[in-house]
């Protein structure tokens, strides 16, 4: 039975389900549904690697659409699925695109700048891989340049063999000094390359890709693309330099860009963003000409399936997951356009978070805020302790803000938070090191005023 050819593909995705929701519990509070909605659709991804090859063509993604405020989670759901199988990752906001015709993006350049996350993707990988090797040619160019290879002369077999002998006996020396760090100091004088701004960049800045392509590919000198010049550094630099400069030598692009095509196409994740934006039939706000309908029509063909041409090469969409997500306050999913509801047909509701939510927020997950606060300051010799109940009288005041003013989710712990922490990071430098503590009355002290003023608090909290 032929299977899909997956071994370039990486590992990671071949965690269960209940695997799944676990990591995403380590940094994401509640939103169980929307946790195992992701955790299904990728599991499906991984089974379908493991079907023949004709009826794992046929079998489409389930796209999810994930409606709920916001700063409750949605996007970090999605960022966080992406990490956890090393799987090309992009978020692009809906509400940033026009229809074809007019100024503003075009929506085939979700797939060209995912291409790209995924070619420095496998760079990355493969570069680790050569990094052994890199610095073994990295030595060598260096124990050069500190001791270059006289020419050879004609003269007796004898003489010849002594001085290679000293040579070699030489460099030998040099190379133990260069390894334990004794050389990092002396100067030496190296090649380097320059770079400057390619026709392909200047065009692809402005969204015509394709046309910077073809200029770079018939004129690739100009602009001076490919020259060098000497530079002096230390040797401790000149290394740093070299071995970089030779991982990417000992790259292959064309094997780079192969497997990251296939990355994009197998386990490429969308992450589309203000999607309630672009829903209804309204003329949008770039003119009455771009319809919100447009952009919805435009994007279609992309969720589909359908091929791209990019700079690495032609990449199909029919398998790539997308995940929209929207608040959905004014417009509803079903004002979307028909063709494009039948696409997410996942639909799961983050709920609004609550004061218990807020307080697991704070401690819990590995990035927990009281958590990132605590390292800042340990930096400065400072050991901050919250105290529980002012860890509570935080939640309860960002849950009070959020029904009161604007519902911001979890972001406003963050104001909150420096609010509470200004006066203890603009002091940290000066403060003997030791214990802090920060009590309620401390968090009262800091917030209560503003929090209870609803005018002041839109502005400041």
């Amino acid at each position: 039975m032929e299977t899909m050819d997956n071994k370039e593909l990486k590992k990671g995705d071949d965690l269960t389900p209940k695997e799944i929701v676990r990591e995403l519990d380590k940094y994401i509070v509640s939103q169980n549904d929307a946790k195992k909605a992701v955790a299904i659709a990728l599991r499906n991804r991984f089974r379908r690697q493991q079907l023949p090859k004709e009826i794992a063509d046929d079998i489409i993604p389930k796209n999810i659409l994930m409606i709920g405020p916001t700063g409750v989670g949605k996007t970090e759901i999605a960022r966080r699925l992406a990490k956890l199988t090393q799987s090309p990752f992009i978020k692009i906001e809906a509400s940033k695109f026009t229809e074809v015709g007019y100024v503003g993006r075009d929506v085939e350049s979700i797939v060209r700048d995912m291409v790209r996350i995924a070619v420095d993707l496998v760079k990355v990988e493969k570069m680790s891989i050569h990094l052994e090797k890199a610095k073994q040619n990295a030595e060598e160019k260096i124990l050069s340049l500190l001791l270059p290879e006289q020419k050879k002369v004609r003269g007796p077999a004898a003489e010849l063999d002594l001085e290679n002998k000293s040579f070699n006996e030489t460099k030998e020396k040099l190379r133990k000094l260069l390894r334990d760090g004794n050389l990092d100091n002396k100067t030496i004088e190296v090649e380097i390359k320059t770079s400057s701004t390619t026709p392909f960049e200047i065009f692809s800045a402005s969204g015509v890709e394709e046309i910077g392509i073809t200029i770079s590919e018939m004129m690739p000198n100009m602009f001076g693309g490919g020259k060098s010049k000497k530079r002096k550094m230390t040797v401790g630099e000149a290394r740093e330099y070299l071995v970089k400069d030779e991982q990417n030598r000992l790259l292959d692009m064309d094997e780079i860009s192969k497997i990251a095509i296939q990355r994009t196409e197998q386990m490429g994740i969308v992450f589309l963003d203000e999607i309630d934006k672009i829903a209804g039939r309204e003329s949008g706000s770039q003119g009455p000409m771009v319809s919100r309908e447009g952009v919805q029509r435009d994007l279609l063909p992309i969720i589909e399936g359908t091929t791209v041409n990019t700079k690495y090469g032609m990449v199909k969409t029919d398998h790539i997951l997308f995940i929209g997500a929207g608040a959905f306050h004014v417009t509803k999913p079903s004002d979307l356009i028909p063709e494009l509801q039948g696409r997410f047909p996942i639909r799961v509701e983050l709920l609004s978070l609550s004061q218990q939510d807020f307080i697991k927020i704070l401690i819990e997950p590995k990035n927990a805020l009281v958590k990132q606060y605590q390292a800042l300051m340990s930096t400065e010799g400072l050991d901050i302790q919250i105290s529980k109940d002012a860890i509570t009288e935080i939640a309860k005041i960002a849950e009070e803000i959020n029904s009161t003013a604007e519902n911001i989710g979890a972001r406003r712990l963050h104001t909150i938070m420096e609010k509470v922490m200004e006066e203890i990071s603009f002091e940290a430098s000066d403060i003997d090191q030791g214990q802090v503590k920060i009590d309620r009355e401390y968090v009262l002290k800091k917030v209560e005023g503003i929090a209870k003023d609803s005018d002041l608090s839109k502005y400041i909290l």
